[in-house]
């Protein structure tokens, strides 16, 4: 069996067994061999928009004797046709990166029959706050402790209802502190927001200042829900 780091295994419980499945970006390809070994897919697609990577993870695939993957040079969700696939993957890339490849794709992606699991590794308040903004809902959020790094794993679904969330949520998302990696996750978002609060207190950016102060103060509520009591922690 095909190892994966714990960051994309997480991203690979989540795929439903016999998924029409569509990776993008290649990297190296481990995902979407292990998703063809083990979750018995209907299909595989794995696109890039580099022809580097998909080059390395076709040879990965021949090394591991894997034959069912449908390797596309194309950017994002662009080279993939409307009612072909019910799962997309979208991982390791920037929220403001992952947002674009969804609005490039939307004649993909909104459909209530597609699932979506995302994972920035950057800027995951960009993304939280688009995908409200454009009809989707996160129906699962898992925090990730990896290489001293912290990563949030979302699966998504669309419903087409825009809802605006507060805005500390798009900081934390779903995520709760009742593991250490949940609480990890949440003070490394508050600590971010304090930072910025600070760095404006003197300043004539009142807004900005009031902004991160609420995220602070909001978040600090939240954690209380939990009998977790945190702030200040910079």
């Amino acid at each position: 069996m095909l190892s994966l780091s714990k960051r994309l295994y997480t991203i690979a419980t989540l795929v439903p067994f016999g998924a029409r499945v569509c990776d993008i970006g290649a990297d190296h390809g481990y995902l979407s061999i292990y998703i063809a070994k083990e979750k018995k897919p209907l299909s595989v697609i794995t696109t890039d928009i580099n022809e580097k990577p998909l080059e390395k993870a076709k040879e990965n695939s021949k090394l591991a004797k894997i034959k069912n993957i449908d390797f596309r040079l194309c950017d994002g969700l662009c080279g993939i046709k409307e009612n072909e696939i019910d799962t997309a993957i979208i991982a390791g890339m920037g929220g403001e990166v992952i947002s674009g490849i969804l609005d490039r794709g939307k004649n993909i992606v909104k459909n209530t029959d597609v699932t979506l699991i995302l994972q920035p590794t950057t800027s995951p308040e960009f993304l939280r706050k688009f995908l409200y903004n454009n009809g989707f809902f996160i129906e699962k959020e898992i925090p990730i402790f990896e290489n001293q790094k912290l990563y949030s794993v979302m699966l998504v679904k669309y419903s087409g209802e825009i809802k605006n969330q507060p805005d500390y949520f798009y900081f934390i998302g779903n995520i709760t502190p009742d593991t250490e990696e949940g609480f990890l996750y949440i003070k490394k978002q508050y600590d971010r927001c304090f930072k910025c609060m600070k760095s404006l207190e003197k300043t004539y950016n009142t807004e900005n200042f009031s902004f991160h102060k609420s995220i602070c103060d909001s978040i600090t509520d939240y954690l209380k829900n939990f009998g977790v009591e945190y702030s200040n922690g910079i």
